[in-house]
């Protein structure tokens, strides 16, 4: 190989039956959710269309979404008949004759633009619907697609589904010669499927591979920054909406007013890290559905010497009178301020640590003038983490071939509400694990 094909991008056929999601493939190799057109009707990519992978401004890889084949047995009869009396061509020479002819523009219009394409591709990959019966037009597809010339590797789509029928599949193309093969479904990839499925290529294209590794690294070190980058993401939203304050006169109306307020406030926030996450993931905004933060109605903290306050208090400061403080602070936050500052201020007598004390006295002080001050719940804040990581695991496994939308719920969010407040036991849509799910923190504030 010359040091121009070195350089230049290994050219990929992407082929196969109509509606066995090539197009969706290449979406989800890709990341890009807008790449053709997908549906569940056959036939829907009627042109050959091309993607790109490039590395820091170098083509490595182009990617051609081909037509569907739709009548293969009939083209193999055609095939099979072109050799003249006394000749006997092979594979691409036969092919080449076909597409010289009128047939190649007429009935078999569409195998025609695949065959072009294979015919000037490096490797061509086939995909197959795992979940279809192994039937006489794919062992006829394979046999003219064979006859190109070009090395095939077949890709299993749609192994999530309960019905596919895998092991038939792997047993009829060892049969014709293909033992090489990836499982790649291209709804729900394996995180490691981009990998799976270069490496198995750099198996057929020894020459390739360090375009092919170079294409790995790099995603690789893509799917780690982007992995960063969404923790932080989650990590902002808790640290904003731990941070979110009310303080209100302490009238029923206002009280409400600013209850509505936090509420609007909570899911306005996730919503822009939802969004966030979206994009960074490359995906789009009505990929998930959200539904609304359970229980946010809160409570309020009216009794500066809780019992459980106090419990936790005692707990914390038995290590000794010199720790009271800190201990007193530690329990106000944990509480979420339930205890106004109180927890702070007997520790802060307690051990001399007056500095404390009028640091947590404004919460008093806002006791005495009548105000309270609005806060999030803990609850609220393990909620808020858990559907974001509940979300962050979905779109990690979720390919941009995907069209049906994500739930940002999960399944325990109406069972440890209801654990919460009995009353409440209003229905909620839900997938894997969440925890409390009471609202707003309420507590006293100046």
């Amino acid at each position: 190989m010359t040091e121009a094909d070195n350089v230049r991008a290994i050219k990929l056929a992407v082929v196969g039956h109509t509606n066995v999601g090539k197009t969706s493939l290449l979406r989800t190799l890709t990341g890009d959710v807008s790449f053709g057109k997908v549906s569940h009707r056959p036939s829907t990519t009627r042109h050959v269309e091309g993607a790109r992978l490039s590395v820091d401004g170098q083509a490595l890889v182009d990617l051609y979404d081909t037509p569907g084949l739709e009548d293969a047995i009939a083209l193999l009869d055609y095939l099979e008949r072109l050799d003249r009396p006394g000749e006997r061509l092979d594979g691409p020479a036969r092919l080449a004759r076909f597409l010289e002819g009128s047939e190649a523009r007429q009935r078999f219009e569409q195998e025609a633009k695949v065959m072009r394409q294979l015919l000037g591709s490096d490797a061509g990959l086939y995909v197959i619907d795992a979940r279809e019966p192994v039937l006489a037009k794919y062992r006829d597809e394979l046999a003219v697609l064979a006859s190109c010339g070009k090395p095939l590797l077949p890709v299993l789509n749609f192994v999530s589904a309960r019905e596919h029928r895998e092991p038939e599949w792997r047993e009829a193309l060892s049969r014709l010669g293909l033992h090489a093969l990836v499982r790649f479904d291209s709804v729900a990839p394996p995180e490691d499927g981009g990998r799976r499925l270069y490496e198995s290529l750099a198996l057929l294209l020894e020459s390739a591979r360090p375009r092919l590794e170079r294409l790995i690294e790099d995603q690789e070190k893509q799917r780690r920054a982007r992995k960063h980058s969404a923790a932080r993401l989650i990590a902002e939203l808790l640290i904003d909406c731990a941070a979110c304050r009310r303080s209100v006169e302490t009238t029923a109306e206002q009280e409400q007013q600013a209850v509505e307020a936090l509420r609007k406030a909570v899911r306005q926030r996730e919503q822009q890290c939802v969004e966030a996450l979206l994009k960074l993931y490359a995906f789009r905004k009505d990929d998930v559905s959200t539904s609304d933060l359970p229980l946010m109605d809160g409570r309020w903290g009216d009794d500066l010497f809780n019992p459980e306050t106090l419990r936790l208090m005692g707990v914390r400061v038995g290590g000794g009178v010199a720790a009271g403080a800190a201990a007193g602070a530690g329990v106000d936050l944990m509480v979420g301020g339930v205890t106004l500052g109180a927890a702070a201020l007997v520790g802060a007598i307690a051990g001399g640590a007056l500095l404390t004390a009028r640091s947590y006295g404004g919460r008093l002080l806002g006791k005495l003038k009548g105000r309270r001050e609005l806060t999030v719940d803990d609850a609220v804040l393990r909620l808020l983490a858990l559907r974001q990581g509940h979300l962050l695991l979905a779109l990690g496994v979720r390919g941009h071939a995907a069209i049906h939308r994500m739930e940002l719920t999960t399944p325990q969010e109406q069972n440890l509400a209801q654990r919460q407040n009995p009353r409440a036991a209003h229905p909620c849509p839900c997938p894997p694990a969440m925890v409390n799910t009471q609202s707003a923190r309420q507590t006293e504030s100046g």
